[in-house]
Protein backbone atom coordinates (compact mmCIF):
# COMPACT_ATOMS: atom_id res chain seq x y z
CA UNK A 1 0.00 0.00 0.00
CA UNK A 2 2.68 2.58 -0.75
CA UNK A 3 2.27 5.86 -1.59
CA UNK A 4 3.04 7.90 -4.46
CA UNK A 5 4.76 10.68 -4.67
CA UNK A 6 2.17 13.14 -5.08
CA UNK A 7 0.02 11.19 -2.17
CA UNK A 8 2.78 11.63 -0.31
CA UNK A 9 3.12 15.19 -0.87
CA UNK A 10 -0.63 15.53 -0.06
CA UNK A 11 -0.16 13.86 3.67
CA UNK A 12 2.58 16.08 4.61
CA UNK A 13 0.28 18.80 3.50
CA UNK A 14 -2.84 17.66 5.78
CA UNK A 15 -0.64 16.40 8.18
CA UNK A 16 -1.04 12.60 7.82
CA UNK A 17 2.08 10.16 7.86
CA UNK A 18 2.72 7.23 6.21
CA UNK A 19 0.36 4.04 7.12
CA UNK A 20 2.41 1.59 8.95
CA UNK A 21 4.37 -0.25 6.25
CA UNK A 22 5.82 -3.60 8.41
CA UNK A 23 1.73 -3.71 9.63
CA UNK A 24 0.84 -3.92 5.68
CA UNK A 25 3.29 -6.53 5.14
CA UNK A 26 2.61 -8.90 7.97
CA UNK A 27 -1.06 -8.56 7.17
CA UNK A 28 -0.45 -9.63 3.42
CA UNK A 29 1.59 -12.72 4.17
CA UNK A 30 -1.07 -13.70 6.42
CA UNK A 31 -3.23 -13.45 3.74
CA UNK A 32 -1.10 -14.95 1.51
CA UNK A 33 0.02 -18.05 3.96
CA UNK A 34 -3.49 -18.59 4.54
CA UNK A 35 -4.47 -19.32 0.64
CA UNK A 36 -1.29 -21.17 0.25
CA UNK A 37 -2.97 -23.39 3.21
CA UNK A 38 -6.05 -23.44 2.18
CA UNK A 39 -5.00 -24.86 -1.05
CA UNK A 40 -3.84 -27.86 0.37
CA UNK A 41 -5.64 -28.36 3.32
CA UNK A 42 -9.01 -28.00 1.27
CA UNK A 43 -8.65 -30.23 -1.46
CA UNK A 44 -9.76 -33.33 -0.24
CA UNK A 45 -13.33 -31.33 1.30
CA UNK A 46 -13.41 -29.62 -2.47
CA UNK A 47 -13.19 -33.07 -4.40
CA UNK A 48 -15.72 -34.19 -2.15
CA UNK A 49 -18.11 -31.46 -2.29
CA UNK A 50 -18.09 -30.16 -5.59
CA UNK A 51 -16.28 -32.45 -7.50
CA UNK A 52 -13.13 -29.93 -7.50
CA UNK A 53 -9.99 -30.09 -5.21
CA UNK A 54 -8.91 -26.58 -5.97
CA UNK A 55 -13.11 -25.24 -4.96
CA UNK A 56 -12.48 -23.70 -1.78
CA UNK A 57 -9.39 -22.45 -2.41
CA UNK A 58 -10.69 -20.43 -5.69
CA UNK A 59 -13.74 -19.80 -3.51
CA UNK A 60 -11.12 -17.94 -0.46
CA UNK A 61 -9.06 -16.23 -3.29
CA UNK A 62 -12.58 -14.60 -4.54
CA UNK A 63 -13.36 -13.21 -1.12
CA UNK A 64 -9.73 -12.10 -0.88
CA UNK A 65 -9.93 -10.25 -3.59
CA UNK A 66 -13.25 -8.88 -2.61
CA UNK A 67 -11.74 -8.11 0.70
CA UNK A 68 -8.55 -6.35 -1.11
CA UNK A 69 -11.07 -3.68 -2.23
CA UNK A 70 -13.08 -3.18 1.38
CA UNK A 71 -9.23 -3.30 2.93
CA UNK A 72 -8.23 -0.01 0.70
CA UNK A 73 -11.69 1.58 0.99
CA UNK A 74 -10.96 0.65 5.00
CA UNK A 75 -7.98 2.62 4.52
CA UNK A 76 -9.31 5.68 2.67
CA UNK A 77 -11.99 6.24 4.98
CA UNK A 78 -11.28 8.85 7.65
CA UNK A 79 -11.40 7.19 11.14
CA UNK A 80 -13.67 9.03 12.42
CA UNK A 81 -16.29 8.40 10.07
CA UNK A 82 -17.07 5.09 11.98
CA UNK A 83 -17.49 7.35 15.04
CA UNK A 84 -20.66 9.00 13.42
CA UNK A 85 -22.28 5.76 12.11
CA UNK A 86 -21.57 3.42 15.57
CA UNK A 87 -25.46 3.59 16.62
CA UNK A 88 -26.15 2.48 12.84
CA UNK A 89 -23.96 -0.15 12.61
CA UNK A 90 -25.01 -1.28 15.83
CA UNK A 91 -28.39 -1.79 14.83
CA UNK A 92 -27.88 -2.90 11.67
CA UNK A 93 -26.01 -5.80 13.88
CA UNK A 94 -28.80 -6.63 15.75
CA UNK A 95 -31.41 -6.73 13.22
CA UNK A 96 -28.87 -9.02 11.26
CA UNK A 97 -28.64 -11.23 14.39
CA UNK A 98 -32.03 -11.53 14.42
CA UNK A 99 -32.64 -12.24 10.89
CA UNK A 100 -30.53 -16.05 11.35
CA UNK A 101 -33.45 -17.11 12.86
CA UNK A 102 -36.16 -16.20 10.50
CA UNK A 103 -37.72 -18.61 8.08
CA UNK A 104 -36.44 -17.87 4.18
CA UNK A 105 -33.77 -15.60 5.35
CA UNK A 106 -31.78 -17.29 8.47
CA UNK A 107 -29.72 -21.01 7.51
CA UNK A 108 -29.41 -23.64 9.84
CA UNK A 109 -26.46 -26.07 9.23
CA UNK A 110 -25.80 -28.85 11.66
CA UNK A 111 -28.18 -27.24 14.22
CA UNK A 112 -26.51 -23.92 14.41
CA UNK A 113 -28.29 -20.88 12.99
CA UNK A 114 -25.34 -18.76 12.63
CA UNK A 115 -25.52 -17.25 8.61
CA UNK A 116 -28.00 -15.65 6.63
CA UNK A 117 -29.22 -15.72 2.67
CA UNK A 118 -27.85 -12.98 0.58
CA UNK A 119 -29.15 -14.35 -2.42
CA UNK A 120 -25.62 -14.76 -4.48
CA UNK A 121 -23.97 -16.21 -0.82
CA UNK A 122 -24.45 -16.35 2.78
CA UNK A 123 -22.82 -14.27 4.85
CA UNK A 124 -22.17 -14.73 8.50
CA UNK A 125 -23.27 -11.65 11.26
CA UNK A 126 -21.34 -12.31 13.98
CA UNK A 127 -18.80 -11.69 11.97
CA UNK A 128 -19.95 -8.09 11.74
CA UNK A 129 -20.48 -8.05 15.01
CA UNK A 130 -17.24 -8.23 15.85
CA UNK A 131 -16.20 -5.05 14.07
CA UNK A 132 -19.65 -3.27 15.25
CA UNK A 133 -19.04 -3.88 18.75
CA UNK A 134 -15.28 -2.46 18.57
CA UNK A 135 -17.17 0.89 17.19
CA UNK A 136 -20.00 0.79 19.07
CA UNK A 137 -17.85 0.83 22.34
CA UNK A 138 -15.51 3.38 21.04
CA UNK A 139 -17.82 5.81 20.68
CA UNK A 140 -19.69 5.17 23.63
CA UNK A 141 -16.36 4.94 26.25
CA UNK A 142 -15.03 8.57 24.53
CA UNK A 143 -18.71 10.41 24.74
CA UNK A 144 -18.87 8.60 28.59
CA UNK A 145 -14.87 10.38 29.40
CA UNK A 146 -14.47 10.41 33.30
CA UNK A 147 -17.71 8.49 33.60
CA UNK A 148 -16.98 5.45 32.60
CA UNK A 149 -15.44 4.59 36.19
CA UNK A 150 -19.16 4.77 37.48
CA UNK A 151 -20.93 1.89 38.30
CA UNK A 152 -24.76 3.06 37.33
CA UNK A 153 -24.02 5.23 34.31
CA UNK A 154 -20.99 2.64 32.69
CA UNK A 155 -21.20 -0.65 34.28
CA UNK A 156 -24.64 -1.54 33.97
CA UNK A 157 -25.04 -0.04 30.77
CA UNK A 158 -22.05 -2.05 29.68
CA UNK A 159 -22.99 -5.03 31.12
CA UNK A 160 -26.17 -4.61 29.22
CA UNK A 161 -25.02 -4.27 25.49
CA UNK A 162 -22.42 -7.28 26.10
CA UNK A 163 -25.37 -9.33 26.94
CA UNK A 164 -28.02 -8.27 24.36
CA UNK A 165 -25.49 -9.17 21.57
CA UNK A 166 -23.67 -11.56 23.42
CA UNK A 167 -26.62 -13.54 23.62
CA UNK A 168 -27.63 -13.20 20.47
CA UNK A 169 -24.70 -15.22 19.08
CA UNK A 170 -25.32 -17.57 22.02
CA UNK A 171 -28.66 -18.67 20.67
CA UNK A 172 -26.90 -19.81 17.46
CA UNK A 173 -24.94 -21.14 19.18
CA UNK A 174 -22.11 -19.99 19.01
CA UNK A 175 -19.90 -20.11 22.56
CA UNK A 176 -16.45 -19.43 21.02
CA UNK A 177 -17.90 -16.13 19.41
CA UNK A 178 -19.31 -15.23 22.46
CA UNK A 179 -16.19 -15.63 24.03
CA UNK A 180 -14.19 -13.31 21.96
CA UNK A 181 -16.83 -10.48 21.97
CA UNK A 182 -16.16 -10.76 25.92
CA UNK A 183 -12.83 -10.50 25.64
CA UNK A 184 -12.56 -7.69 23.13
CA UNK A 185 -15.35 -5.61 24.94
CA UNK A 186 -13.51 -6.20 28.50
CA UNK A 187 -10.25 -5.18 27.09
CA UNK A 188 -11.63 -1.83 25.66
CA UNK A 189 -13.34 -1.27 29.09
CA UNK A 190 -9.84 -1.35 31.13
CA UNK A 191 -8.31 0.65 28.50
CA UNK A 192 -10.90 3.18 28.54
CA UNK A 193 -10.31 3.36 32.26
CA UNK A 194 -12.50 1.24 34.18
CA UNK A 195 -12.03 0.40 37.83
CA UNK A 196 -10.34 -2.33 38.27
CA UNK A 197 -12.99 -3.54 40.88
CA UNK A 198 -15.57 -3.25 38.71
CA UNK A 199 -13.69 -5.45 36.07
CA UNK A 200 -13.14 -8.47 38.69
CA UNK A 201 -16.79 -8.40 39.48
CA UNK A 202 -17.79 -8.86 35.90
CA UNK A 203 -14.89 -11.15 35.48
CA UNK A 204 -16.15 -13.28 38.12
CA UNK A 205 -20.02 -13.04 36.63
CA UNK A 206 -18.42 -13.77 33.38
CA UNK A 207 -16.73 -17.11 34.85
CA UNK A 208 -20.04 -18.22 36.69
CA UNK A 209 -22.43 -17.30 33.88
CA UNK A 210 -19.61 -19.72 31.15
CA UNK A 211 -19.48 -22.24 33.48
CA UNK A 212 -23.69 -22.25 33.76
CA UNK A 213 -23.76 -22.36 30.53
CA UNK A 214 -21.46 -25.33 30.05
CA UNK A 215 -23.02 -27.51 32.96
CA UNK A 216 -26.74 -26.70 31.18
CA UNK A 217 -25.69 -28.30 27.77
CA UNK A 218 -24.45 -32.20 27.09
CA UNK A 219 -22.78 -30.97 24.35
CA UNK A 220 -20.73 -28.18 25.99
CA UNK A 221 -20.01 -30.17 28.65
CA UNK A 222 -18.87 -33.14 26.89
CA UNK A 223 -16.25 -30.51 25.49
CA UNK A 224 -15.04 -29.65 28.64
CA UNK A 225 -14.90 -32.97 29.94
CA UNK A 226 -12.66 -34.00 27.00
CA UNK A 227 -10.48 -31.21 27.27
CA UNK A 228 -9.56 -32.59 30.91
CA UNK A 229 -8.87 -36.05 29.48
CA UNK A 230 -8.35 -35.73 25.94
CA UNK A 231 -8.20 -39.88 25.38
CA UNK A 232 -11.00 -40.96 27.74
CA UNK A 233 -13.18 -41.18 24.50
CA UNK A 234 -11.42 -41.00 21.32
CA UNK A 235 -13.12 -42.23 18.62
CA UNK A 236 -16.40 -40.39 20.11
CA UNK A 237 -16.28 -36.69 21.48
CA UNK A 238 -12.76 -36.73 21.75
CA UNK A 239 -12.12 -38.09 17.83
CA UNK A 240 -11.73 -33.93 16.89
CA UNK A 241 -9.13 -32.89 19.45
CA UNK A 242 -7.16 -36.22 19.52
CA UNK A 243 -6.94 -36.06 15.83
CA UNK A 244 -5.89 -32.58 15.38
CA UNK A 245 -3.23 -33.21 18.35
CA UNK A 246 -2.14 -36.52 16.12
CA UNK A 247 -1.61 -34.22 12.92
CA UNK A 248 0.24 -31.52 15.03
CA UNK A 249 3.08 -34.66 16.38
CA UNK A 250 3.03 -36.08 13.02
CA UNK A 251 5.02 -32.81 12.03
CA UNK A 252 7.89 -32.92 14.11
CA UNK A 253 10.72 -29.83 13.51
CA UNK A 254 9.87 -29.63 9.47
CA UNK A 255 6.73 -31.16 8.37
CA UNK A 256 5.48 -34.04 6.55
CA UNK A 257 6.06 -31.60 3.50
CA UNK A 258 3.40 -29.16 2.02
CA UNK A 259 0.48 -31.02 0.51
CA UNK A 260 1.61 -33.97 2.23
CA UNK A 261 -1.08 -34.19 5.05
CA UNK A 262 -2.31 -37.92 5.91
CA UNK A 263 -5.00 -36.51 8.74
CA UNK A 264 -6.71 -34.03 6.05
CA UNK A 265 -8.11 -37.53 4.24
CA UNK A 266 -11.54 -37.38 6.07
CA UNK A 267 -10.10 -37.72 9.36
CA UNK A 268 -9.10 -34.11 10.58
CA UNK A 269 -12.61 -32.36 11.25
CA UNK A 270 -12.54 -28.90 9.32
CA UNK A 271 -9.47 -29.15 8.37
CA UNK A 272 -9.61 -26.18 6.11
CA UNK A 273 -11.44 -24.26 9.07
CA UNK A 274 -11.07 -24.32 12.32
CA UNK A 275 -8.59 -26.69 12.25
CA UNK A 276 -6.25 -25.48 10.00
CA UNK A 277 -3.52 -24.83 12.75
CA UNK A 278 -2.95 -28.55 12.46
CA UNK A 279 -2.54 -28.86 9.25
CA UNK A 280 -0.06 -25.73 9.30
CA UNK A 281 1.97 -28.40 11.87
CA UNK A 282 1.59 -31.59 10.12
CA UNK A 283 2.56 -30.27 6.93
CA UNK A 284 5.42 -27.45 7.81
CA UNK A 285 6.20 -28.72 11.20
CA UNK A 286 7.41 -26.47 14.00
CA UNK A 287 8.71 -24.00 11.41
CA UNK A 288 5.49 -23.69 9.76
CA UNK A 289 3.39 -23.13 12.83
CA UNK A 290 5.85 -20.91 14.51
CA UNK A 291 5.90 -18.86 11.45
CA UNK A 292 2.77 -18.91 12.14
CA UNK A 293 2.99 -17.20 15.69
CA UNK A 294 5.46 -15.06 14.58
CA UNK A 295 3.35 -13.29 12.32
CA UNK A 296 0.15 -12.92 14.82
CA UNK A 297 2.97 -11.60 17.32
CA UNK A 298 3.87 -9.06 14.81
CA UNK A 299 0.80 -7.74 13.89
CA UNK A 300 -0.10 -7.89 18.01
CA UNK A 301 2.88 -5.50 18.56
CA UNK A 302 2.12 -3.15 15.62
CA UNK A 303 -1.34 -2.68 16.50
CA UNK A 304 -0.65 -2.55 19.71
CA UNK A 305 1.78 0.23 18.96
CA UNK A 306 -0.32 1.74 17.06
CA UNK A 307 -3.00 2.17 19.68
CA UNK A 308 -0.03 3.62 21.94
CA UNK A 309 0.57 6.71 19.66
CA UNK A 310 -2.99 6.61 18.57
CA UNK A 311 -4.44 11.05 18.43
CA UNK A 312 -7.50 10.32 20.34
CA UNK A 313 -9.92 8.20 22.77
CA UNK A 314 -11.89 6.84 19.71
CA UNK A 315 -8.83 5.89 17.34
CA UNK A 316 -6.99 4.53 20.71
CA UNK A 317 -9.94 2.22 21.24
CA UNK A 318 -10.60 0.98 18.08
CA UNK A 319 -6.89 0.01 17.56
CA UNK A 320 -6.90 -1.70 20.97
CA UNK A 321 -10.53 -3.39 20.11
CA UNK A 322 -9.52 -4.72 16.72
CA UNK A 323 -5.94 -6.06 17.60
CA UNK A 324 -7.34 -7.74 20.58
CA UNK A 325 -9.73 -9.16 18.43
CA UNK A 326 -7.32 -10.63 15.59
CA UNK A 327 -5.12 -11.71 18.13
CA UNK A 328 -7.05 -12.92 20.94
CA UNK A 329 -9.45 -14.95 18.22
CA UNK A 330 -5.96 -16.50 16.92
CA UNK A 331 -4.74 -17.30 20.47
CA UNK A 332 -7.63 -18.70 21.44
CA UNK A 333 -7.88 -21.04 17.76
CA UNK A 334 -4.18 -22.32 18.38
CA UNK A 335 -4.62 -23.01 22.45
CA UNK A 336 -8.22 -24.99 21.18
CA UNK A 337 -5.94 -26.81 18.76
CA UNK A 338 -3.28 -28.12 20.90
CA UNK A 339 -6.14 -29.01 24.18
CA UNK A 340 -5.09 -26.18 26.15
CA UNK A 341 -8.75 -25.00 26.32
CA UNK A 342 -12.17 -26.92 24.94
CA UNK A 343 -12.74 -26.85 21.47
CA UNK A 344 -14.31 -23.88 20.94
CA UNK A 345 -15.10 -23.91 16.47
CA UNK A 346 -13.57 -20.14 16.22
CA UNK A 347 -11.32 -19.65 12.65
CA UNK A 348 -7.91 -18.74 12.43
CA UNK A 349 -8.12 -15.30 11.25
CA UNK A 350 -6.84 -14.53 7.69
CA UNK A 351 -5.73 -18.55 7.21
CA UNK A 352 -8.93 -20.15 7.94
CA UNK A 353 -11.22 -20.58 4.81
CA UNK A 354 -14.11 -18.38 5.74
CA UNK A 355 -16.01 -15.37 3.47
CA UNK A 356 -17.39 -13.34 5.78
CA UNK A 357 -14.32 -13.91 7.95
CA UNK A 358 -12.11 -12.71 6.27
CA UNK A 359 -13.86 -9.73 4.66
CA UNK A 360 -14.72 -8.26 7.90
CA UNK A 361 -11.33 -8.51 9.20
CA UNK A 362 -9.69 -6.71 6.24
CA UNK A 363 -11.87 -4.35 6.72
CA UNK A 364 -10.94 -4.17 10.21
CA UNK A 365 -7.35 -4.12 9.06
CA UNK A 366 -8.05 -1.45 6.64
CA UNK A 367 -9.65 0.98 9.92
CA UNK A 368 -6.26 0.15 11.64
CA UNK A 369 -3.85 1.25 9.06
CA UNK A 370 -5.83 4.50 8.35
CA UNK A 371 -5.49 4.99 11.84
CA UNK A 372 -1.56 4.53 11.63
CA UNK A 373 -1.51 7.25 9.45
CA UNK A 374 -2.75 9.82 11.95
CA UNK A 375 -0.82 8.37 14.63
CA UNK A 376 1.46 10.69 16.73
CA UNK A 377 5.11 9.51 17.20
CA UNK A 378 7.73 11.40 19.35
CA UNK A 379 6.33 13.83 21.73
CA UNK A 380 2.90 11.69 23.73
CA UNK A 381 -0.49 13.27 22.32
CA UNK A 382 -2.66 14.92 24.28
CA UNK A 383 -4.50 11.68 25.49
CA UNK A 384 -1.93 9.82 26.66
CA UNK A 385 -3.35 10.25 30.31
CA UNK A 386 -5.13 6.73 30.15
CA UNK A 387 -3.97 5.30 33.23
CA UNK A 388 -2.51 2.01 31.29
CA UNK A 389 -0.20 3.91 29.44
CA UNK A 390 2.20 4.42 32.65
CA UNK A 391 3.03 1.10 32.46
CA UNK A 392 2.75 0.30 29.14
CA UNK A 393 5.96 2.21 28.12
CA UNK A 394 7.82 -0.01 30.46
CA UNK A 395 7.01 -3.03 28.00
CA UNK A 396 10.78 -3.60 26.24
CA UNK A 397 10.20 -1.73 22.60
CA UNK A 398 7.31 0.77 23.47
CA UNK A 399 9.22 3.61 25.35
CA UNK A 400 8.02 6.78 24.35
CA UNK A 401 11.18 7.27 21.90
CA UNK A 402 9.82 5.15 19.42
Amino acid sequence: MALSRSARKASAKSGLGNPDYILTIVIALLIIFGLIMISSASVVLGRNDAGNPNYYFFTQLKWVAIGVVILIAGYKIDYRFWRKIAPILMLLTIIVLIAVFLPGIGINRNGASRWVNLGFTAFQPSELAKLSLIVYLSAWFENKGNEVKKWTTSTIPFVLIILVIGGLVMKQPDMGTTVILSLVAGVMYIVAGARMSHIFIMAGLAISLGWYLIKTSAYRMSRFMIFLNPESDSSGQGYHVNQALLAIGSGGLAGLGFGKSRQKFSYLPEAATDSIFAIISEELGIIGAGFTITLITIFGYRGYKIAREAPDVFARLMAVGITTWIVGQSLINIMAILSMMPLTGVPLPFISYGGSSIVMLMLACGILLNISKHTQKGEASAHNSLWWRNWWTYIPGFSSSQ
